[in-house]
């Protein structure tokens, strides 16, 4: 079970990363302003799937690989920040006619919620929250992949 201590330590860290705006959160409020409500939860639910594929990357022991190659780290982060250029001249480039109400609006949808999922695939911070962070509550005695942190679930769960 994981302790008290533990647990306040991991929760305080975790909110003050999550406090802190990165590239999802400028994403995310970008896609809101502009598009509205829908495409900004669509957003949120991709950077919500890419945070899963860093969860399974972690599992896997590939965020340890890319955390021991300097060149790969530097890859991620810039092709990350060249997306995210992209996507900003795209917008600007774009006429400002809304999203609702178009006949496309699901295909676009669609493509908001796949650039959400790549935003956070490149995403640095999120990539060191699974890499620097998250190991630190690792519980080695139960296996690679078995995090203290799913304790509190339990915890919660039962009561």
């Amino acid at each position: 079970m994981i302790g008290c201590s533990s647990l306040l330590l991991f929760v305080t860290g975790a909110a003050i990363l999550l406090v802190i705006p990165g590239p999802a959160v400028t994403y995310v409020v970008s896609r809101s302003i502009g598009q509205g409500r829908t495409a900004g939860l669509m957003s949120a639910m991709g950077i919500a799937v890419g945070t899963l594929f860093h969860v399974v990357a972690a599992t896997l022991g590939l965020s340890a690989l890319l955390g021991s190659s300097v060149l790969a780290f530097q890859f991620v982060k810039y092709a990350g920040a060249a997306y995210l250029v992209y996507l900003g001249v795209r917008v600007l480039r774009s006429n400002d006619t809304p999203m609702s109400g178009s006949p496309s609006a699901e295909g676009r949808l669609g493509r908001i919620f796949g650039q959400g999922v790549l935003v956070n695939l490149l995403n640095p911070k999120t990539a060191l929250f699974f890499l620097a962070f998250l190991p630190q509550f690792v519980e080695r005695a139960r296996g690679h992949a078995t995090l203290q942190i799913l304790q509190l679930g339990r915890l919660l769960c039962s009561g």
